[in-house]
C-alpha cells in the first residue's frame, strides 16, 4: 500500500496545519502517488517558478513529463496523479478552490476545468485527500471553524460535489477499503481528538474507530487493505507525549506501542505499508520517515520484530514518499540534477530481494547502505555494493540497488500498563463487511 502523508495528526509533524508550504514561501518536496504506484505528479521547480510534473513508474524506466500553463503556479497548489495519467491540480483563485485535470498534448499541456468550491466561511481551508483507491476519482477535505466537508472534486459529476458534512474540525485521511466507501478523519470535539470512520455511501454516516483512553487524543495514519494493519499515534501511554502504536481492524486485541519506535531527538512518521500480506499483518514491512537535527533517512519496522532498521536515503529523496510491493522492496522517488527522475529499490533486512536487473530504475552509485543511525543524525554510508548484473550501466554510474543494513536492535520493548478498549470492539458493521473476511485474526506483540 501507498500512503502519501500530506497531513498526517492535523499538521504538527511539520509545523504548518494545512501541509502546502514549507513555512518559507517554497513548494513541499514531496509528491502524490497513485494506489497503484503507477503515476506520480509534484509541484517542480524551475528557477523561482513552480510548475506541475508527472512521473511515469510502471514502465522499464522512471521518467517525467513537465506540464506547464501559461503561468508558474503558487507555491501552494496541491497536484494529484489520476489513475488515467492525468493530473488534478487544486489552486486558489480569488477565494475559491480551482480544480482542473492536466495531460500532456504533444508540446503543450491541455488543461480541463472541473469547476472551484466557494467556502461560505472565509477561514476555511480545503487541501486533497490522499489518493483514492480506485484512481478515476479525487476527494477533498474542507475544514471550518466547527464543521468539515467531504468532496468529490474529480471523477464525479461535472461540477465538485459535497458528500459529507460532519461537526468537527477534522484532519487526517485513511481510506479504509478499496471501493472509496469508507474514509477515517481524525476528528476534534470536545478538545480531543478521536479517529472516525465517515461513510460516503450513507450521506457521511460517522461512526467511531479509535479510542484508546478518555482523555487521549487516537489519530489513525495508516491502514492496509490486505493484512488490516493500522498505525497509529496517541498520547494514551505517555500523557502530552504521542507514541506510535499499532492494532488490526476487527481484533479484540489492543493497540501496541512498541518501545522501539521512540527515537530520542526524532521525529518519526510512517508513509507506506507493505500490501499483500493477507491475515498475516505482524509480518507487514511499514517505511518510516526519521527527522532528526541532522537530517532525514528512512527505517524500517515489522511489528513482530520489535527493532527498526536503519537505512539512508537516496540523494535528492522526495521526502516521506514511497511505494512497498508486495514481494517486500521498497522503492522510493528521488530527483537530482543529474538524475531529475529515479527512483530507488531498497530490500531492507527479511525482505526478499529487489526485482531483476533486465530493466533497471535509475539509482544513484552514492545511494549506499546505512548503519543504525545515532540519536538524531541520519545514518553514514557504508561501502558500495556490486552491481547487478544483467541491465546496462546507467550514464550517472552502474545500475544498483541500496543494500541491507544491520543495524544493532535496541532493548525489547516494555508493556505499556494501558487500559483501553479494544480496537475490534469499536469499528462499525460497515467497516468489518468491507474488510476481506478472517483479516481480524490477531498478530505478534
Amino acid at each position: 500500500m501507498t500512503a502519501c502523508p500530506i497531513e498526517p495528526s492535523a499538521g504538527h509533524e511539520d509545523g504548518h496545519e494545512d501541509g502546502h508550504e514549507n513555512g518559507d514561501g517554497t513548494a513541499p518536496a514531496g509528491c502524490a502517488l497513485t494506489a497503484d504506484g503507477a503515476y506520480a505528479a509534484r509541484l517542480a521547480s524551475a528557477g523561482d517558478s513552480w510548475f506541475p510534473e508527472r512521473w511515469t513508474l510502471d514502465g522499464p524506466e522512471p521518467y517525467a513529463v513537465p506540464l506547464p500553463r501559461n503561468q508558474p503556479e503558487e507555491p501552494g497548489t496541491e497536484v494529484q496523479p489520476m489513475g488515467d495519467g492525468r493530473v488534478l491540480i487544486h489552486r486558489r483563485v480569488a477565494g475559491r478552490h480551482a480544480f482542473s485535470l492536466l495531460y500532456p498534448t504533444g508540446p503543450g499541456t491541455g488543461e480541463l476545468p472541473l469547476g472551484a468550491v466557494e467556502c461560505a466561511d472565509g477561514a476555511a481551508r480545503l487541501r486533497l485527500l490522499p489518493p483514492a483507491p480506485g484512481g478515476e476519482r479525487a476527494y477533498a477535505l474542507a475544514v471550518g471553524p466547527r464543521s468539515t466537508s467531504v468532496w468529490l472534486v474529480a471523477g464525479g459529476a461535472l461540477e465538485p460535489e459535497q458528500l459529507a458534512e460532519l461537526p468537527g474540525r477534522c484532519s487526517g485521511g485513511v481510506w479504509l477499503d478499496r471501493t472509496e466507501r469508507l474514509l477515517a478523519l481524525d476528528r476534534e470535539t470536545g478538545g480531543r481528538t478521536k479517529a472516525v470512520v465517515v461513510d460516503l455511501e450513507r450521506g457521511g454516516e460517522v461512526s467511531p474507530l479509535l479510542q484508546i483512553a478518555a482523555d487521549s487524543d487516537d489519530r489513525l495514519l495508516l491502514a492496509d487493505h490486505d493484512s488490516g494493519l493500522l498505525i497509529v499515534r496517541s498520547d494514551a501511554p505517555s500523557p502530552g507525549q504521542e507514541r506510535l502504536g499499532w492494532g488490526v481492524l476487527g481484533s479484540t486485541l489492543p493497540v501496541r506501542f512498541p518501545q522501539c519506535l521512540r527515537l530520542p531527538d526524532c521525529s518519526v512518521t510512517p508513509f507506506a505499508i507493505q500490501p499483500g500480506q493477507m491475515l498475516t499483518p505482524e509480518a507487514c514491512a511499514v517505511a518510516l520517515r526519521v527527522d532528526g537535527p541532522a537530517g532525514s533517512w528512512v527505517a524500517v519496522w515489522r511489528p513482530a520484530e520489535r527493532r527498526v532498521h536503519h537505512l539512508a536515503a537516496p540523494r535528492g529523496w522526495l521526502a516521506g514518499t514511497g511505494l512497498w510491493t508486495a514481494e517486500g522492496v521498497l522503492r522510493l522517488p528521488y530527483a537530482t540534477e543529474a538524475v531529475p527522475c529515479g527512483v530507488a529499490r531498497v530490500s531492507p533486512p527479511g525482505a526478499a530481494p529487489p526485482e531483476p536487473c533486465e530493466a533497471p530504475v535509475r539509482a544513484e552509485p552514492d545511494v549506499r547502505p546505512t548503519g543504525a543511525a545515532p540519536s538524531g543524525h541520519p545514518p553514514e554510508p557504508g561501502p558500495p555494493e556490486p552491481p547487478c548484473s544483467g541491465g546496462p550501466a546507467e550514464p550517472g554510474g552502474p545500475a544498483s540497488t541500496v543494500p541491507r543494513a544491520e543495524p544493532a536492535a535496541p532493548a525489547a520493548p516494555r508493556p505499556v500498563p494501558l487500559q483501553q478498549a479494544p480496537l475490534g470492539r469499536l469499528v462499525t458493521n460497515q467497516c468489518r463487511s468491507a474488510w476481506p473476511p478472517g483479516s481480524g485474526a490477531g498478530g505478534a506483540g
